[in-house]
């Protein structure tokens, strides 16, 4: 039987059923694309990567921050039958190389603000899509050559061919690399689909780093439908909100920290707002409560790289009722939940295992595959349950949990019990190594008040062994750009405490 999905980028078999949609806005400075001029420009760009080298099998990496050229370069290297490999920007060079090298980059594309950057890596083909006068910087790095792509043809692609290699945000440890097909990333745009809706004038805002999964979906998920990505080069509470009423913005997706920001700004959605999918880490009950108040239309997501986004998502009237839960599964994909290597039961907390046509073939490492994958699927290490409606609460991680004593602590369970009180804003737990109880509770917390109040209300609420031994307060929690909790700060921070 002849595969279902598109054998060739997604863009051309778009250019030839809507040609005249809107498919590309830049918010910041208002320029607009059809579906025939981003095709147009994608054949230009792609034209010009198979000048250097550029071909089927090829791994393109991407130092550039969120912008409407990045959109282009994803359809071009798809175009080519290329791999792309979206490097993060935030990331010091000697990180970005070892990733460049992990992922076996053949060429890197930058732009005049990570010119420098690019230049450090050393990989053999470096190009800049900017021309060489936009800044100083770029002028050691050459530009992309312009090609004549008359007569362009697209390479046709099996599904399962490797698309994308995308690192994992690394909030502990050294970030995974991960393996995508275009089988994972198409089923995983048509299962979001089915779970948010589409309507032929959708527009949905990016303003999340495409480098992320986050970032990447959206431009994914709008070429298949034929809907409208508007791109914002970067987050800002107030600037954002005014995107989201002025371009008539359908969808966004957020992380919980951009939300709370955009709410204490004062944010109002609009009309034509019916979805903000908030993923990227737990959203805290408190945060979801102001949401709701303010009929903030939220969806809370629950997702992996490994996954190519989400596995599960909750409809704004699914999150008013039950807030904090994250939804039933997306069709075609199945979550298992294993407690002590058994099926849990409804309520009981486990590890979720994930299977479906969404899921990574593995990672770079072999390894590291071997170590995650067994025939029930994808171990995620994300901790969490089933309620008797088959709705699935996250818990945690599973390698967050804290043995303090020869007693098991959840830090979700601590972080959750120190929201409760009414100064605080936020906190995340870990555990720090202690010659005496082998770990102990540590707590970092947002919001104005004294850690000794802290303390005080956790002993009202926890156990002993739960109680965090070392508390500190800071302005914010430190966050990866994807907007989870970046642990390994965390720790840094709570051990100059002891």
């Amino acid at each position: 039987m002849t595969d279902r999905w598109p054998r060739y980028d997604l863009l051309t078999h778009r250019a030839r059923t809507t040609p005249d949609r809107t498919a590309l806005i830049d918010a910041d400075t208002g320029r607009e694309w059809t579906v025939r001029e981003l095709d147009s420009g994608v054949d230009e760009l792609a034209a010009g990567l198979e000048s250097i080298g550029v071909s089927l099998g090829t791994r393109v990496g991407l130092v550039l921050p969120t912008r409407p050229v990045f959109v282009r370069l994803v359809h071009a290297v798809a175009r080519l039958g290329g791999v792309l490999v979206p490097l993060n920007v935030e990331k010091p060079t000697d990180a970005l190389a070892a990733q460049a090298e992990r992922a076996a980059v053949d060429v890197l594309i930058c732009g005049a603000e990570t010119a420098e950057a690019a230049r450090e890596l050393d990989v053999g083909t470096t190009v800049s899509v900017d021309r060489p006068d936009d800044t100083a910087g770029t002028a050691e790095v050459r530009q992309l050559p312009d090609a004549d792509p008359e007569g362009f043809v697209p390479i046709s692609r099996d599904p399962d061919a490797l698309a994308v290699i995308m690192f994992t945000s690394g909030t502990t440890g050294e970030p995974k690399g991960v393996r995508l097909t275009r089988r994972n990333l198409l089923a995983s745009a048509e299962a979001s689909a089915y779970r948010l809706g589409v309507a032929p004038d959708d527009r949905w805002l990016c303003c999340l780093p495409m480098y992320h999964m986050g970032g990447l979906a959206p431009i994914v998920r709008t070429a298949l439908y034929g809907t409208t990505l508007v791109v914002q080069s970067e987050f800002d509470a107030e600037v954002t909100g005014a995107v989201i009423d002025e371009r008539t913005i359908t969808g966004v997706s957020l992380v919980p920290t951009m939300l709370d920001r955009m709410l204490d700004a004062g944010w109002e959605p609009p009309a034509a707002l019916d979805t903000v999918l908030l993923g990227g880490a737990r959203a805290s009950e408190s945060l979801l409560d102001r949401a709701i108040d303010r009929d903030v239309p939220v969806s809370p997501t629950y997702g992996t790289t490994e996954t190519a986004s989400q596995i599960a998502t909750a409809r704004p009237e699914q999150a008013a009722v039950h807030p904090g839960s994250v939804g039933q599964p997306l069709v075609n994909t199945t979550v298992r939940i294993l407690a002590d290597d058994r099926p849990a039961e409804s309520g009981e907390v486990g590890e979720l295992v994930v299977s479906g046509p969404t899921v990574t073939p593995g990672y770079l490492e072999e390894d590291r595959t071997a170590e995650a994958f067994d025939e029930a699927g994808l171990h995620t290490g994300d901790l969490g349950y089933r309620d008797a409606d088959g709705r699935l609460w996250i818990e945690g991680r599973r390698g967050d949990r804290i043995v303090s004593g020869g007693e098991n602590v959840d830090p979700e369970t601590v972080a959750a019990a120190i929201r409760k009180h009414p100064d605080v804003e936020d906190a995340a737990v870990v555990g720090l190594s202690d010659p005496e109880w082998g770990e102990r509770v540590a707590a970092l917390v947002v919001g104005g008040v004294e850690p000794e109040t802290v303390e005080a209300h956790c002993r009202d609420r926890l156990a002993v062994f739960e109680v965090p031994k070392t508390i500190a307060v800071a302005a914010e929690l430190p966050r990866t750009a994807s907007g989870t909790v970046d642990r390994d700060a965390v720790e840094e921070i709570l051990s100059s405490e002891q």
